[in-house]
């Protein structure tokens, strides 16, 4: 057992990813009772959701459980970047019936969230987007007991959250489904492998790395050990459980899905996330450039991805997944967990031979 484990007081090196919008406390809650450690995606959770899923989880499970946030500022954008950004939207907008409205609110007051991680107290907090500063890492870590964990796409990133305190760091490979967590430099640059970025991270980092982008089975578990990560985490995998809320049509699209086919973009949300190709994709990809940042054009596309959602059409929603899509399996996550735990203590005996 790695010094990860026998800290965070799991026994196995699986880690669920907290995808935000698709994740739900029973999914959490049936990967830790499994052994790995379940999470939450809190990123768009307002303070109470946060508090009830995470009593939701307690209710389920005595075993740990993570909660991670976007680190966001609340933006203020121009409203001639708003008005353009909505004319651009106008015939997915009548593709539903629905009326552009300015959002009254562009995302949930990450101060406000901050606060109710702390009073969540859960065993791991996770960061993604952005960095927290060394005085909130200590305050989770006095307040609420948590081990901090932060999300890195490169080396510098990684170090930087080192720097601040953080216990751990998630090094996410461009493999990985959903949104970079890039923070430093500039995007296209952030774009490295897995199997790149996660040895360059271990050697360069004091504290426990997670390797993530891509890793679907127990080989993939072994190769990110072999690698030097201490713990895996994985999106893509559990998305196709049952105990996710994603929606039939995007149960259907990861179905038939491969690796060829997802891509990386901004128009879903403003910020580079990884998801499968679809109509959407396609009409908006010439105005990439032109789209607001997060979380601008997430609020302004939430309309269209919920109309699309209850309408059952997979060409207007995000399908976020990453490259590994084509090997996901649609067990319960407890059933899939074991399967992990099996494949992964197979392949190391192969290699130990």
């Amino acid at each position: 057992m790695t010094t990860l484990l026998q800290r965070l007081q799991i026994t196995l090196p699986i880690f669920q990813g907290p995808m935000t919008g698709s994740d739900t406390p029973q999914l959490a809650a049936a990967v830790s009772q499994a052994g790995g450690l379940g999470f939450l995606g809190c990123g768009m959770r307002s303070p109470q959701a946060m508090a009830d899923a995470a009593a939701a989880v307690r209710a389920a499970t005595a075993k740990p459980f993570g909660m991670n946030l976007f680190v966001l500022e609340t933006p203020d954008p121009d409203a001639a970047e708003v008005a353009a950004a909505m004319d651009r939207l106008a015939p997915l907008y009548a593709t539903f019936g629905l009326q552009p409205e300015r959002p009254a609110r562009w995302c949930e007051d990450f101060a406000a969230q901050f606060e109710a991680l702390i009073a969540a107290r859960p065993a791991v907090a996770s960061f993604t987007f952005g960095i927290l500063s060394a005085a909130q890492v200590r305050r989770l870590k006095s307040e609420a007991g948590s081990f901090v964990i932060g999300t890195a796409t490169t080396v510098a990133e990684a170090l930087a959250w080192q720097e601040v305190g953080a216990d751990a760091v998630v090094a996410s490979g461009m493999e990985a489904g959903g949104h970079r967590g890039t923070f430093l430099g500039d995007w296209d640059g952030s774009q490295i492998g897995t199997l790149a970025l996660v040895p360059q991270c271990v050697d360069a980092l004091k504290i426990p790395v997670i390797a993530a982008g891509a890793i679907m089975d127990g080989r993939g578990i072994a190769a990110a050990q072999a690698l030097g990560a201490q713990a895996v985490q994985m999106g893509t995998a559990f998305l196709a459980c049952p105990e996710s809320s994603i929606v039939p049509a995007q149960r259907a699209a990861m179905a038939a899905a491969q690796a060829t086919d997802t891509r990386l973009t901004r128009i879903f949300s403003g910020r580079p996330a990884r998801g499968i190709l679809n109509q959407a994709m396609r009409m908006l990809q010439p105005h990439e450039a032109d789209i607001p940042a997060y979380p601008v054009q997430n609020a302004l596309m939430g309309p269209i991805r919920r109309a699309a959602a209850q309408a059952g059409d997979a060409g207007h929603i995000a399908l976020w997944a990453g490259q590994g899509v084509g090997a996901a399996r649609g067990l319960a996550a407890g059933e899939l967990v074991a399967l992990l735990a099996q494949e992964w203590q197979d392949t190391r005996a192969k290699l130990s031979n």
